[in-house]
């Protein structure tokens, strides 16, 4: 568990059905656990959680070991409804205090969706369409882009685009190394294919 931010706490973990490292958050400030994958529920003793939110479907991971709402995107609802603790919200709302919901990044896929959290300077978190292995930021292998791998790039650049409007320094991935500080201009570079 590392404090990557004030209050802001990351940790990875393997996934076996992806045979691969994901990476989950604990945003201490809002009770809040995003995306969590083997979470260490001693680590969590004596700590507030008062929701799980996911940036995906996908990201149900371990989510019902918390006991709390967990806070899913209308779209995505469809596939963990019948899943313990399933609240569900829509885009362009704020599903708790502080916490605003966005999407979808990428219109044909309906919930892939970004968490904005009103904190410190600001914190973005994003599901799968990039990832970050590395110093940069990359988009996910071509064969899970779909048919037309450039045309989804294309519409997920466009989606994260949208989001640069937004106050945000803290970038958090579903699948990688989060970015600190400056995250803002990075992905800013990101979406203009620098």
């Amino acid at each position: 568990m590392d404090e990557i931010a004030s209050g802001i706490w990351h940790w990875t973990a393997f996934h076996d059905g992806i045979q691969f490292d994901v990476s989950s958050y604990y945003v201490e400030p809002l009770a809040t656990v995003i995306d969590p994958q083997s979470p260490d529920l001693d680590w969590f003793s004596g700590r507030n959680v008062d929701r799980v939110c996911l940036t995906n479907r996908h990201h149900y991971r371990h989510a019902d070991r918390f006991g709390v709402p967990v806070l899913v995107d209308e779209p995505g609802l469809e596939d963990v409804k019948d899943r313990p603790g399933i609240e569900s919200f829509e885009f362009g709302t704020e599903i708790a205090p502080d916490i605003t919901a966005y999407g979808p990044i990428d219109p044909s896929w309906p919930d892939e969706g970004a968490l904005h959290m009103a904190i410190g300077n600001g914190v973005l978190a994003i599901a799968d369409g990039a990832v970050r292995y590395g110093e940069d930021i990359h988009f996910v292998p071509d064969e899970h882009l779909g048919a037309d791998p450039e045309r989804t790039k294309e519409l997920l650049r466009a989606g994260y685009g949208r989001l640069l409007d937004l106050d945000f320094d803290v970038l958090l991935f579903g699948h990688g190394t989060p970015i600190a500080g400056g995250a803002k201009d990075r992905l800013r570079a990101f979406v203009e294919g620098a």
